[in-house]
């Protein structure tokens, strides 16, 4: 059963992902804590650099063992954000953990994007947020160097495996006394999780896990079935998924996917009469054999720059846009006028997309994921033939060799088999989780049901009815019984004709 004290109204404080009272406050901040079980939540304010609005939260910590062979060892405050029900009721005795994707995405530094999809849900149910081991304000394995200032990361805009290995090891070293990196695996994440469980005083979770989040999810559920009372898994990762190792077979399902849409559509046919696939194509090999620069304005700052434009950095802006419709509409125009020698437009959003990117991974917990659960399986070249190549790969896990290496729990790679009331979540143009995960995971559950959104990319929970029918399923654990007519009105996003957009 639950315990629930109830002390003072929620009052906010000032800050950014706060969470601490101002020194001269202290009293009040006591005054105003609620305790959730055994957790001591004060007020805070989550915020994201990607988010519209702020979203009033309280905030706590719960303290786990780095190493649980060692419970004596180096200890972890594992930081948690709590949104009550609306209206601040007592929800219902079984709460909802949202879980981030990634690896290396802090829960809750997205708290303020997702909450809008949890609308519904939070009419009835307390949502938490708990930054997994290595991210966040969870001992984050952040990059820094021996006086703790931040390591200048290795470029995204180019493919250099040297540099990130180098990087890394300079990050090990600014490591060293802070934190074990093969600790910060996803097995160690669903203990944490489960002790959060236990701390609260609840019998039973319901699991949201998005993106990387799903495979947290499905761990946790074969872990921990008896405390799993329903899983929500958007954008699916199979168990036996090497992460990242299909990324460029997926991205071109995606972009042929978009080109397709395009031709399907006589407007937008007639005015790109090639298709996006293969322009991008065009654009990059021009890039490769006749490098440039580029005067621009910068997007952000309204300055004009001059710099020079890697062909990578193209990939790089179509691979980022196609996880959003939206994003991915203006990729035929502004490729369209980068193959009439007008390459503005490109520098300008592949700064744009470069600077949105930036702080939201935490590197050093992805490698300690990656290197720990799939590197040992990946099928080096893979990916030829396609408009990422193999080195999208060999990046992906170029730090692997020399980052320290956890271990991978028995079964780990094994798929969730269990009778656990499931709602998967995919988008049909999905560019690294495709339908095809979802309806591989969905098999082995019997109480499941797989979704797949029209139109939609990387993420769904907020498409359309969505809120309504996640809602409606943690409520009634029924997915089978959800009447799915709604979804019917999404619609394709086709490509912008113009920069003002689509034709009348």
């Amino acid at each position: 059963m639950r315990k629930f004290t109830r002390v003072l109204p929620l009052l906010p404080l000032l800050g950014l992902l706060g969470c601490t009272p101002e020194p001269d406050a202290g009293q009040a901040a006591a005054a105003s804590q609620r305790l959730y079980g055994q957790i001591a939540f004060s007020p805070c304010t989550l915020t994201a650099a990607q988010a519209a609005a702020n979203v009033e939260a309280l905030c706590g910590r719960w303290t786990v063992p780095e190493d649980r062979s060692q419970p004596q060892g180096r200890q972890l405050d594992l930081h948690i954000a709590w949104l009550p029900p609306k209206d601040n009721q007592v929800g219902r005795p079984d709460p909802v953990f949202f879980l981030a994707g990634g690896p290396g995405q802090a829960a809750t530094e997205v708290a303020s994007v997702v909450k809008g999809a949890l609308a519904e849900v939070l009419k009835t149910r307390d949502v938490i947020f708990i930054d997994q081991r290595g991210t966040g304000r969870s001992n984050p394995l952040t990059c820094v160097d021996a006086e703790g200032q931040p390591l200048a990361p290795a470029s995204d805009a180019t493919v250099d495996v040297a540099a990130v290995r180098d990087y890394a090891r300079a990050c090990l070293q600014g490591l060293e006394s802070r934190a074990d990196p093969r600790f910060y695996t996803t097995s160690e994440a669903i203990d944490d999780l489960d002790a959060v469980r236990q701390a609260l005083g609840v019998e039973q979770v319901n699991l949201i896990g998005a993106s990387y989040g799903t495979r947290v999810a499905q761990q946790y559920a074969a872990r921990y079935r008896q405390h799993t009372r329903a899983i929500v898994l958007d954008g699916v990762v199979p168990n036996d998924l090497v992460v990242g190792g299909e990324f460029a077979q997926t991205f071109q399902r995606a972009i042929e996917l978009q080109s397709a849409l395009c031709r399907a559509d006589a407007t937008c046919a007639a005015r790109f009469p090639v298709d996006t696939a293969q322009q991008l194509a065009q654009v990059v090999a021009d890039l490769k054999a006749n490098p440039r620069s580029v005067e621009y304005r910068d997007p952000s700052t309204a300055q004009w720059r001059n710099e020079p434009l890697p062909a990578e950095a193209v990939t790089g802006l179509a691979f980022a846009f196609s996880y959003v419709p939206q994003a991915a509409a203006l990729l035929p125009v502004v490729l369209d006028e980068a193959a009439a020698g007008r390459y503005q437009g490109l520098a300008a959003l592949a700064r744009l997309a470069s600077g949105s990117m930036a702080g939201q991974i935490n590197r050093g917990m992805q490698w300690s994921v990656i290197c720990a659960e799939d590197d040992d399986r990946q099928v080096p070249g893979s990916g030829q033939d396609t408009l990422l190549g193999p080195q999208v790969v060999e990046y992906f896990y170029a730090a692997c060799p020399v980052w320290p290496r956890g271990q991978r729990s028995a079964g780990f790679t094994t798929p969730l088999a269990a009778d656990v009331p499931a709602l998967l979540l995919s988008g049909e143009l999905d560019p690294v989780t495709p339908p095809a995960y979802g309806d591989a995971v969905v098999k082995h559950l019997p109480a499941g049901r797989h979704l797949v959104l029209t139109g939609r990319g990387h993420g769904t929970l907020a498409a359309g009815c969505m809120p309504g029918l996640l809602g409606q399923f943690i409520e009634s654990t029924d997915a089978a019984g959800l009447d799915t007519r709604c979804l019917e009105n999404l619609r394709p996003v086709l490509p912008f004709t113009s920069f003002n957009g689509w034709e009348p």
